[in-house]
């Protein structure tokens, strides 16, 4: 073979291979860890986040040609079983496979972990980089003294929340003790502190009845704790449970014949609503950031698919669709799935959400802002229902773009 043919062949291969690489390049999914409970008391919470983020990244995503000319995106699960310790071994797991994106959203304290794990990580190692995007853990303190460059939160947190809810009770002249109950770990407190507060700002003349806290995840039997709140004569209960914990104190709490408002910030879908079911009409009070009743009519279409795919299940998580399609818009922004780069991209962001509103990601602290909604448990005026079962939840109030102007102690540091 000649000099000049076999060039002409090494060129052709070199080609082919060149292409080849670039083709398995193309195809390379863009993975996300999702490190959430998928076993024990609150593996239903974490299964219904999981197929939520499935059904956003095939449906907002992947159908519409995924990122970067054509890559994919893939959620992998990963079961920390609600542990801090499990997590931080499934973010080493995830890591060492390669993974840039790590989603979280039950349990503040796990996220407590996540944020400072990450945050060491990618100091001591700038070549292997992670973004931890936080759909669902609202401890204040983790976009405030706590924040860091790596970290976004797309829930409002735990402060913007109570300040809506107690906004509502406020203007309840018929209110004047309440009771605040909650899980015994980092969120639950936040919650009992910000209600104190801010009933203590606008409304001092309500008495706090009781402020206490239980084990998370332990309780079997919250009788002794409806017992105490009766005897109180609460005219309202405020609480941050959620999961069992959720629905065990909702239920103890009905049963012993208070009919009084409670207060809450995840009591609904997951098996909770159809537990409530009559029970709970007009007592039970969710405050949250997407209104499902009335529905955009953007998200009533993404629900009916979501539904004739999981009959079973409810699409109730609408942070988990921002989560998905602003990382999509960011790494597309970014030219890039490099996180520091991805992250600059998500920082001031404004995106339109398929529930209707607007987000914004705070640049200062990486708190999404949003509008926040007030709903009653009911099957009056439901269009998309909970769990089957005829009752959903219904808009009563809404506080716009909730939280815009809040303070924030974050002084975060951004890498070079």
């Amino acid at each position: 073979m000649s000099t000049l043919r076999k060039t002409a062949v090494s060129a052709a291969v070199g080609i082919a291979m060149a292409a080849s690489a670039g083709l398995a390049f193309a195809a390379e999914p863009i993975k996300i860890a999702f490190i959430d409970p998928l076993s024990g008391p609150f593996a239903t919470t974490g299964e219904s986040g999981l197929r939520s983020f499935e059904f956003a990244v095939d449906e907002l995503v992947n159908k519409n040609g995924g990122v970067l000319g054509g890559r994919m995106m893939e959620i992998v699960p990963l079961d920390n079983k609600i542990s801090p310790k499990e997590s931080l071994i499934q973010l080493k797991r995830a890591i060492s496979d390669g993974i840039q994106f790590i989603a979280q959203g039950n349990s503040s304290g796990v996220a407590n972990a996540l944020t400072d794990a990450v945050e060491k990580h990618n100091k001591r190692n700038p070549d292997q980089r992670v973004l931890f995007l936080n759909y669902s853990a609202v401890d204040p303190a983790l976009t405030n003294d706590k924040c860091n460059f790596w970290h976004f939160r797309f829930d409002a947190n735990a402060d913007i929340k109570m300040d809506a809810l107690t906004d509502v009770i406020a203007k309840n002249a018929n209110i004047k003790k309440v009771y605040i109950i909650g899980q015994d770990y980092s969120f639950g407190k936040a919650v009992a502190a910000a209600a104190v507060s801010d009933l203590g700002k606008k409304r001092p003349d309500v008495e706090i009845v009781g402020n206490e806290l239980h084990p998370i995840g332990k309780v079997k039997d919250f009788t002794p704790y409806a017992t105490k709140i009766k005897a109180s004569g609460a005219d309202a209960v405020i609480t941050g449970n959620w999961g069992a914990d959720m629905v065990g104190l909702g239920k103890a709490i009905i049963e012993s014949g208070v009919d009084s408002p409670i207060y809450t910030y995840y009591a609904a879908h997951d098996g909770i609503t159809a537990t409530f079911g009559p029970l709970g009409e007009g007592i039970i009070r969710s405050v949250r950031e997407g209104a499902l009743n009335p529905p955009a009519p953007a998200f009533k279409m993404l629900n009916d698919k979501f539904k004739a795919k999981y009959p079973n299940n409810d699409l109730n998580q609408a942070r988990i669709f921002n989560v998905v399609e602003m990382l999509a818009k960011a790494i597309e922004k970014a030219g890039s799935t490099d996180p520091v780069k991805v992250g600059l991209a998500l920082e001031g962001m404004e995106y339109d959400s398929i529930m209707g509103g607007k987000v914004i990601m705070r640049a200062k602290d990486h708190q999404a802002i949003q509008d926040i909604y007030i709903t009653v448990h009911t099957n009056k005026g439901v269009v998309i229902d909970a769990d089957n079962s005829g009752y959903g939840l219904v808009t009563e109030s809404s506080v716009p773009m909730a939280g815009l102007n809040s303070a924030t102690s974050c002084k975060m540091e951004r890498p070079s």
